[in-house]
């Protein structure tokens, strides 16, 4: 399964049926069927996409599919013992809708190990909710306050949900952090064209390609697949190196499993051959006191600017100019 820093991934891409939350469970234990098949050793982290247990287009339906993070693992756990081998351990990176101890509602994704010692390591809540075009997330789940980076057998790696690897912070933060590999889950409906691919697939492989490549990490990308309520998403599950080049990908339609090979020396030689990350890292603390100083010196001449805008007279200086012509 692994060797020092070398392990194998497998990036499942599916089609969810939407608001069933124990068939696309039994699903999850499918791949993991068809893992166990395949010529050669289990892959040392299986990830699934965003919403994986539900499909992503739930909206109101949020709270009747969503699950405490325990459950889903111990779900996952079940399945890995009745499908997978007996005595491998392997990790699982997964998308769902949880419900938390105080009753909130989170787009969230989870890191865990299954097998003979299973453990949950971590649990991602999406920070960037997108609330335009096809989108209203922010109607139905809160927000993430965190981008949390955390220890495996394989890595130090971090967990960002689709439209939060669109924002290159989210990317810097995890990187800064320690991150030698960002899993991303994704439910990307397919939008426009661009060549003979959709639009939006172009947009993640620039966006993926450029962040790996800035921060010299692996990326783990696993995109929703099918159809709902007429909106297509777009597989296109793929590995990045931390050079920015392509390890592999998959089919833009259509259910696919991906295997690829990860060596996270590669990381630390991409780090030396350009260093921006370090340089990041030395600049920082005058960087950001720098940044705030001037955000803060902004707001401040925005909140004394008057009210008017264009050619309006204020309200006093309209009350001399009356009185002057009285």
């Amino acid at each position: 399964m692994a060797s020092g820093t070398k392990f194998e991934i497998a990036l499942v891409q599916f089609a969810p049926r939407k608001g069933e939350v124990e068939a696309n469970l039994a699903s999850v234990g499918d791949a993991f069927a068809a893992l166990a098949e395949q010529r050669g050793e289990f892959p040392a982290v299986v990830i699934f996409p965003e919403a994986s247990l539900s499909g992503y287009f739930v909206e109101g339906g949020v709270r009747d599919v969503s699950m405490p993070a325990r459950k889903v693992f111990s779900a996952l756990q079940r399945f890995a013992r009745q499908r997978a081998p007996k005595r491998t351990s392997f990790d699982v990176v997964l998308g769902f809708y949880e419900i938390d101890e105080n009753d909130k509602l989170y787009n969230s994704a989870l890191y865990a190990t299954l097998g003979p010692q299973p453990r949950l390591r971590h649990v991602h809540r999406k920070l960037f909710l997108p609330t335009y075009g096809v989108f209203d997330e922010e109607r139905f789940v809160s927000r993430g306050r965190n981008i949390g980076v955390f220890d495996t057998t394989h890595g130090r790696a971090a967990i960002l949900i689709c439209e939060d690897a669109c924002h290159s912070l989210a990317t810097t933060v995890a990187a800064l952090r320690g991150s030698q590999i960002i899993y991303i889950p994704s439910a990307s409906p397919g939008r426009g064209m661009e060549g003979f691919e959709p639009a939006n697939v172009s947009l993640w492989r620039e966006i993926i390609r450029v962040a790996a490549s800035e921060h010299g990490v692996f990326i783990a990308y696993a995109g929703l697949t099918g159809f709902e309520g007429g909106k297509g998403f777009t597989g296109g599950s793929r590995l990045v190196g931390p050079f920015g080049d392509l390890r592999a990908e998959a089919p833009v339609t259509g259910a696919a499993i991906l295997r690829a090979r990860v060596d996270l020396e590669d990381v630390a030689v991409a780090r030396a051959a350009l260093p921006a990350l370090g340089d990041l890292e030395s600049n920082l603390p005058e960087l950001i006191p720098a940044l705030l100083a001037a955000e803060g010196e902004e707001r401040v001449k925005s909140a004394r600017k008057p009210a008017h805008n264009g050619r309006a007279t204020p309200v006093r200086a309209r009350a001399r100019q009356k009185k002057s012509r009285r």
